[in-house]
């Protein structure tokens, strides 16, 4: 499948500080009937974001007006704990959020978003502290550097395995990646065959 490609961008933070998100608390369980990525962003952090009239908590980060546009979430440590659920990256993605930025992000939950084309980008806690501090703002993402940049010049780098970056900055997944291969596999069938 092929999506945007992902190497260079600037874009608006918000950050939601809790600690140990798992993905129920991302899109609850109630969201994961359909198999389509289609909108999942309305059921993003449903819990949190509506009360039980369905009406918008104004308190909720995402409600607010500096959230707007927001393409970069800072969230707590160990983000996307819990239950294997691809739905988690699709609902962030489907809401408009390109990248996750945390000191800690759960194993599956970054397996899953890097197969889904959703960053996860961990950072140490200095950086991560400037950021929860500041609330909001402008971060410059770059994953061909693989650094994250900050308004004020703060330059962190980031792990990232060069198989899921090479998919990101080209806009493919796994089947894409082969796909791309075809005419060597092919190659490699017919010396096979010979």
């Amino acid at each position: 499948m092929s999506r945007p490609p992902l190497a260079r961008f600037e874009a608006r933070f918000v950050v939601l500080e809790s600690e140990n998100v798992d993905t129920d608390q991302i899109i609850p369980a109630r969201y994961l009937k359909g198999t389509s990525r289609n909108g999942l962003g309305a059921g993003l952090f449903a819990d949190w974001r509506y009360d039980e009239n369905g009406e918008p908590r104004s308190d909720f980060v995402l409600n607010q007006p500096h959230a707007e546009s927001a393409e970069v979430l800072v969230a707590g440590h160990n983000f996307g704990c819990g239950s294997s659920r691809e739905h988690a990256p699709w609902a962030l993605l489907d809401h408009g959020i390109r990248a996750v930025v945390s000191t800690g992000i759960a194993d599956i939950f970054r397996a899953n978003s890097l197969k889904n084309g959703l960053l996860p980008v961990v950072v140490d806690h200095a950086t991560h502290g400037r950021m929860l501090e500041a609330g909001s703002g402008s971060v410059t993402v770059d994953l061909e550097q693989q650094v994250l940049i900050l308004e004020d010049g703060t330059r962190a780098s980031f792990p990232i395995d060069p198989f899921s970056r090479h998919c990101l900055m080209n806009g493919i997944d796994e089947l894409g990646f082969l796909l791309d291969q075809a005419e060597a596999i092919a190659e490699h069938e017919r010396n096979v065959s010979r």
